[in-house]
């Protein structure tokens, strides 16, 4: 790899929603924290050289490339990072991976179980050379949620019982909203399962620090077909002529049993209407509880059931002090931080694993974790029974 003593050189696939949060995040970084390796912002790859052009004058990248497998080849190159739809994560990684590239990936780690085995196998090996790979669960980077995991590793809520997750979204609630590539099974692999319940499938587990053993889920699709979208328009694209099937999930459901015997209830669906963003997670234990919403993201309810009952209850915990994760290197107490930062958090992570010679976590294991989990739901909701997911 190219990087000197005290750099790392990107690469980026993909340029459009995650392509501009991942590239903010890149500029960021170093300016509010202390890295022990610099990011060099070196060139963003994509098919379409006129917005590969645009989107690196736009979004900071000192250059570009035709292809993915150009950065891959490059010598200039000392980390992949990975912000396209999931058909093509497992190609691209194991590529970098196998070039001894560092690689960072976009969530859910693929569209299969088996591309997410490939995977993990390739970073296993990967790492054995020094090499690192990390998935983008970027919500364990909001400072509520590192705080509510630290919170639960120190007992303060005692032994968990029940865990509560929805994530809810209304953007596909129009019938008239256009067929994007996020609702055809060939690229995105899932709907509303592995959009965004994939995240609170990550959250829970990485609250909790349990791992989620057998499911019972449903999946449902609301509305079958759609009009057809403009050619690369995307989420804000036109509609053109013609209808196509939606052949993904709408909205996701299921129980799940813990390791540890914990109980879980999960939820995410793309219809609610109203809620834009609302990831709520509610976790219960022994000794006391935790509560989530990230649309309002500063803050955290927990609650101590050793209070004296005249006056307990959940207290609101406005978490925006120093103290706090990753809030050191932010603003005054009280100066709210936003869906961006998790991105920023992301990268100081990355960077420095990669400095100390450490895997970054989420890992692709963890990614593959979380991708059987998904795999068990959807065999669930078309068996009708219990699936367990294998450790």
């Amino acid at each position: 790899m190219s990087a000197t003593q005290d750099t790392l050189s990107v690469g980026m696939v993909g340029y459009a929603f995650m392509g501009a949060a991942h590239s903010q995040a890149w500029r960021n970084a170093p300016r509010f924290f202390d890295l022990p390796l610099r990011p060099l912002m070196t060139a963003v790859a994509g098919r379409d050289a006129t917005r590969v052009a645009r989107a690196a004058e736009v979004l900071g990248w000192a250059g570009t490339a035709g292809s993915y497998q150009e950065l891959v080849e490059r010598d200039d190159i000392d980390l992949v990072d990975i912000c396209t739809p999931g058909d093509t994560h497992a190609e691209i990684a194991i590529a970098a991976l196998e070039a001894g590239k560092h690689v960072l990936c976009e969530k859910p780690l693929a569209n299969t179980v088996e591309e997410a085995v490939a995977m993990a196998e390739a970073a296993e090996r990967a790492a054995a050379s020094g090499v690192r790979a990390m998935v983008g669960f970027t919500y364990r980077r909001v400072p509520a949620i590192a705080l509510a995991r630290r919170l639960v590793a120190e007992g303060r809520i005692g032994t968990v019982r029940h865990v509560r997750a929805q994530y809810l979204q209304d953007w596909i609630s129009d019938p008239e909203a256009p067929l994007s590539w996020r609702l055809q099974k060939e690229r995105a692999g899932s709907g509303a399962l592995g959009d965004i319940g994939a995240h609170i499938v990550d959250l829970a587990q990485f609250i909790t620090g349990d791992r989620i053993g057998e499911v019972s889920g449903h999946l449902e699709t609301f509305v079958k077909e759609r009009p057809l979208a403009a050619e690369h328009a995307g989420l804000s694209g036109t509609a053109s002529s013609g209808r196509g099937a939606v052949t993904v999930d709408d909205a996701a459901m299921f129980l799940a049993r813990f390791a540890s015997g914990a109980l879980g209830v999960f939820e995410a669906t793309r219809f609610a209407q109203g809620r834009k963003n609302a990831i709520r997670l509610e976790v219960n234990g022994s000794r006391g509880s935790l509560a989530f919403d990230f649309e309002d993201m500063n803050l955290l309810h927990f609650h101590d059931a050793d209070e004296d009952p005249a006056t307990a209850g959940f207290r609101r915990i406005v978490v925006t002090e120093p103290e706090h994760p990753y809030l050191a290197a932010w603003w005054p107490p009280g100066h709210l931080i936003g869906y961006e930062h998790g991105f920023t958090h992301q990268v100081v992570d990355l960077v420095g694993a990669i400095h100390a010679g450490e895997d970054p976590t989420p890992t692709f294991a963890d990614g593959l974790q979380v991708q059987r989990v998904l795999g068990a739901v959807e065999q669930s909701s078309h068996k009708r029974t219990w699936q367990e997911i294998p450790a």
